[in-house]
């Protein structure tokens, strides 16, 4: 990772073309982009800006199709366009802006009806690749799959499924029956945006390219590992589909699991995404179920006001679970898990526990909590690696302090998520993205605790939930809080 880099140039660099990884093989580009739910927030928030990003960068070269049921107007639609891109940020380039809006086409008409079909098979043209993104609600998801099968657009093409998938293991394992049916599982891409920051990739990267940690990376040497993903905002205007998911199914299972399948996985055989997702799945697999015990689950004061809400709700806005890995590295070592809204501080890390020393030769060499070593990846709002020591002070005595050596990196010109993700899918490239057996392992994990689980706890906003989480990890040191990162040259 690097310090700080200057941003005084406002030129953005020309990306070098990213070769598929060593031993996949090379796949067809897709010659269409076809976005359901081109009328939705996710599109108007996330996609606009990576597909103007990737027009930017050169990476976008086929037509954008947008499917809607809203009626929309060509000038409606451009205006559309240019409000979702400028509210991301600066436009630097508007001549790419206008290229993109050029590239964009719409088929309006509902997903139930075959005409919708029909009306898009002709707007694709001589397209004979598409690559087909649901950004819709997951009811909608086998609709789509199967009109698409019906009308002929399946063959040769893929898809891309934005998550949730599914809300359990049984509708995930028919949501991938009926994908499968439609598509070839290597022309699935199941989307979670998280595989697409700079870094939960950096984690893979950080753990295999340096030969230092792998002799400390198991049960004999970690006491723990946290991981918290914490947001100071509420669920807004999505009460409804929190309603429908809560935190447990919305952040835990899918974004959490995944950066516990980097830390805990195996080496890979060799290089390439169907080998680190071996691993990966592995990982799921040796997951233990949890328990009602393993869990505690909170909603923040408030939360039953906000709009499409049950006001006699108990849908957790927070949650937090101890973990356990049955595998040969990891067995008996703890994993805890958390995750919420309208909490204290706006942060996503990783804290690795070392275990302490086996003999205490100095009387301060443990601080009060026993966190004397440990590794933490900090992967938002800023990234950065951090690795915990105590160094001696000056003078006779032999007393210490805590410090850490940290490593930050700020990049001007990192790809977003979704940029690095669409870009991949276009190209056919899976390695950023799920399998099926990954996903299916990860919700047999949690499905004990899906429907028999403790009540949700009140707790109030801006704090760090209920302080019955406390009591998950009451014998490892008690949660580490993130805390705001100074300001550092290196």
């Amino acid at each position: 990772m690097n310090a700080a880099r200057s941003s005084a140039s406002p030129t953005r660099p020309a990306r070098a073309h990213r070769r598929p990884a060593g031993g996949e093989p090379r796949r067809t580009a897709s010659d269409a982009l076809v976005l359901f739910g081109m009328t939705g927030d996710l599109a108007h928030k996330k996609i606009f800006p990576a597909l103007y990003a990737m027009t930017r960068a050169g990476t976008l070269k086929a037509p954008v199709i947008g499917v809607a049921s809203s009626r929309l107007t060509t000038r409606q639609l451009r205006k559309r366009i240019h409000d979702s891109v400028r509210q991301a940020g600066k436009v630097e380039d508007k001549e790419a802006l206008e290229r993109l809006v050029g590239m964009v086409s719409y088929v309006q008409g509902d997903y139930k009806d075959p005409d919708t079909f029909s009306r898009l098979r002709e707007a694709l043209g001589k397209a004979r690749c598409a690559v087909y993104y649901l950004a819709i609600p997951p009811a909608l998801f086998g609709v789509v799959i199967r009109h698409l099968d019906a009308a002929g657009l399946a063959h040769n093409g893929r898809v891309i499924v934005e998550k949730p998938f599914g809300r359990d293991l049984a509708s995930a394992q028919e949501l991938n029956r009926l994908a499968c049916s439609v598509f070839p599982e290597d022309e699935i891409f199941r989307i979670d945006h998280f595989l697409g920051k700079e870094a939960i990739m950096n984690i893979l990267y950080f753990r295999f390219a340096n030969s230092f940690l792998e002799p400390i990376w198991n049960r004999d040497h970690i006491d723990s590992v946290q991981i918290t993903l914490s947001e100071t905002f509420g669920v807004g205007q999505r009460g409804a589909f929190y309603e429908s998911a809560g935190c447990l199914r919305d952040v835990i299972q899918n974004h959490l699991f995944q950066i516990v399948a980097l830390l805990a996985m195996e080496p890979p055989a060799r290089r390439g995404f169907a080998a680190v997702h071996t691993e990966k799945t592995k990982v799921f697999q040796a997951m233990r179920p949890l328990r009602p015990e393993d869990l505690v689950r909170g909603q923040y004061r408030g939360y039953r006001k906000e709009a499409h809400v049950d006001p006699r709700s108990d849908v957790e806005t927070y949650c937090a679970l101890r973990l356990y890995i049955d595998s040969w590295r990891w067995s008996g070592v703890p994993w805890f898990l958390r995750s919420g809204k309208c909490l204290a501080r706006d942060a996503a890390e990783v804290l690795i526990q070392l275990k302490a020393p086996p003999q205490q030769l100095f009387t301060d060499s443990q601080p009060a909590k026993g966190r004397a070593n440990y590794l933490r990846f900090r992967l938002s709002p800023r990234s950065a690696v951090a690795l915990s020591a105590r160094v001696k002070r000056s003078g006779k005595e032999f007393v210490g302090e805590q410090r850490e050596l940290y490593l930050q990196d700020t990049d001007p010109f990192e790809e977003m998520p979704y940029e690095r993700l669409l870009t991949d899918a276009i190209a056919g490239d899976r390695a950023l993205f799920t399998s099926e057996q990954a996903i299916e392992a990860a919700w047999a994990a949690v499905e004990p605790v899906l429907r028999r689980h403790p009540k949700a706890l009140p707790y109030a906003p801006g704090s760090w939930g209920p302080k019955e989480a406390d009591q998950l990890l009451a014998d490892h040191g008690g949660w580490q809080h993130p805390q705001a990162e100074p300001d550092r040259d290196c």
